[in-house]
């Protein structure tokens, strides 16, 4: 399930990558928000990337729709104006399609199903190719063209003869020359385009044709017509010279036949915008179809579509570093910026509201706003800022903790009608929980990469209540660090393993020269390949600082 609102201008808000109870909860409480301040917009809360178990559990417990997924903040099809335009059924005539394109002025239609799923393409080229193809007299014949389309097509009137759910059989035949000669020309089930003369039309009938077109609004006597009639001959007669409907008649085929219904390329709402454009590159189509995921046909888009780019409209939270943002954000349109974190070098193309507050979570932030604002907290929000907070502060064990937070953290267990201190501890130890979990996973749970200089490090941490919990992620993770370190391309990789309940913290490593590192910014040894931190329990306001420093310190040195 999923919380989201559809328009072609929706802001998207959105926590880091890796994303945390907070980053989740605080792109929640503040799409909300926003909804009730500026409805007119939409705001949709989103996540970088996977959930972790904690997360889960308090969306759940709050029974809160999952935000949308939005790895890649760069420009999809979903952010052009494509061309809406309706598909066609497969049997309009090729005259119908070429009038429509002209029209239109485009040159592909997409044929679709009643149900709207797309079955194939025709365009104009396809058109004329069909055009010259006027040689084969079983041409109708093959494309199973109905009489009702070649009524349509010649604009004729039906004289005798029941048109419904008939198709051409046979042949098309220039009913010309003598009766031996038409004798000799026709067979049973052929279209026969006759003029004025009634031995013609006679010798046509009585040779069992299926169909004779009279052309030129010629007269057909009453004797024709009822020997037609007894012979099962349709009989219908056009305005048009035998030249014109020679010409015409193949127009009366269904695209259907002509279309190309094998290995279509087609496009998402989903594609990013530059597979787009190299694919356009490449082929020599205007025009292509844009489906869904059920094959469902949306419309159409041309590189020309691709100009009206309007890219993707985000609100931050949780957040103002670019190697924490979704990728692509650099091609995004960054409006706001909320968060709790150290400000670090993040360029945006114009001003932005950026509010940025040393507490201890994002929704403690967000909370001022609802307060500031006016606006009501219902108890669904209540609940998911409070689990943002307890998260966060490590219910109030953090260093990064405020008196604020806490006051904060009191009046929405109030607004939420939950019992803190055993809420904390069920969402801990359901975020401790690793059964059935990847090393990869459960280093991904709450994982960021910093910089300092040249110096690229990660720093990951989970939050434990029960020593079970702690020492099961461990033995998964401390092998996992060499190759995060490698994949990410990194100097150093730390994670730390919190014990809330003792506020300490054992902490792993990876890199060369990662254990003087930790030495040198704590004054501890390892062993085991782990640093033992009491009293650590903060990466914000601990972990990172101490790391930055001794870092710089470092790299000056050498």
């Amino acid at each position: 399930m999923t919380e989201q609102r559809s328009g072609s201008r929706d802001v998207m808000v959105i926590g880091h990558r890796h994303p945390d109870t907070d980053s989740v909860c605080a792109a929640i409480s503040y799409s909300r928000l926003k909804n009730r301040l500026d409805p007119e917009t939409g705001y949709i809360p989103c996540r970088a990337g996977t959930l972790n178990r904690e997360t889960e559990f308090v969306l759940k417990h709050f029974n809160t729709p999952t935000p949308r997924l939005l790895s890649d903040a760069s420009p999809q099809l979903s952010d052009v104006d494509i061309r809406r335009r309706a598909g066609v059924d497969g049997e309009m005539t090729l005259r119908q399609a070429w009038r429509l394109m002209r029209d239109e002025q485009i040159d592909t239609l997409c044929v679709v199903s009643d149900g709207d799923c797309l079955k194939g393409l025709i365009t104009m080229n396809d058109i004329a190719t069909a055009n010259m193809d006027r040689l084969d007299p079983y041409i109708l014949a093959n494309a199973q063209a109905s009489y009702e389309k070649i009524r349509e097509t010649l604009d004729a009137e039906v004289l005798i003869g029941d048109l419904k759910d008939r198709v051409v059989e046979g042949r098309i035949v220039i009913g010309a020359g003598s009766s031996e000669q038409m004798e000799r020309a026709i067979n049973k089930g052929d279209l026969v385009i006759v003029g004025n003369r009634i031995e013609g039309q006679l010798t046509a009938v009585e040779m069992e044709a299926e169909c004779l077109v009279v052309c030129a609004g010629s007269r057909v006597s009453r004797a024709v017509l009822l020997l037609a009639e007894e012979k099962g001959c349709i009989i219908m007669r056009t305005k048009y010279s035998t030249y014109a409907i020679g010409q015409m008649i193949g127009q009366a085929a269904p695209i259907r036949h002509y279309m190309t219904s094998e290995n279509l390329l087609t496009f998402k709402m989903e594609s990013s915008v530059e597979d787009v454009t190299r694919v356009m590159s490449k082929v020599r189509h205007r025009y292509f179809p844009v489906v869904d995921d059920g094959q469902h046909y949306l419309g159409v888009v041309s590189s020309r579509n691709l100009l009206s780019l309007h890219p993707k409209r985000l609100i931050l939270v949780d957040h103002n570093e670019k190697t924490q943002a979704a990728e692509g954000m650099d091609q995004a349109e960054v409006l706001e910026i909320i968060d709790h974190h150290r400000i670090n070098a993040l360029e945006t193309d114009g001003p932005v509201y950026f509010r940025n507050v040393p507490v201890g979570c994002t929704c403690t932030i967000i909370y001022q706003m609802y307060q500031e604002n006016g606006v009501e907290i219902d108890p669904s929000t209540a609940g998911l800022m409070l689990s943002a907070i307890l998260s966060d502060t490590l219910m109030f064990r953090s260093p990064t903790c405020t008196v604020q937070d806490q006051r904060t953290a009191e009046a929405l267990a109030k607004i939420a009608g939950v019992e803190m201190e055993a809420y904390a501890d069920a969402m801990f130890e359901a975020g401790g929980d690793v059964t059935g979990k990847t090393a990869h996973e459960i280093f991904n749970g709450d994982y960021k990469v910093f910089t300092s200089g040249e110096t690229r490090f990660g720093v990951g941490q989970g939050s434990y209540m029960s020593s079970k919990n702690q020492k099961a992620s461990e033995a998964l993770v401390g092998p996992y660090l060499e190759t995060a370190l490698n994949r990410q391309g990194l100097d150093y990789v730390f994670y730390m393993f919190t014990d809330v309940r003792t506020s300490t913290t054992e902490l792993m490593m990876a890199g060369e020269g990662a254990e003087e590192v930790i030495r040198r910014a704590f004054q501890v040894g390892t062993e085991n390949g782990i640093a033992v931190l009491p009293g650590v329990v903060s990466r914000k306001k601990q972990m990172i600082p101490a790391l930055m420093g001794v870092i710089k310190q470092m790299a000056e040195e050498k």
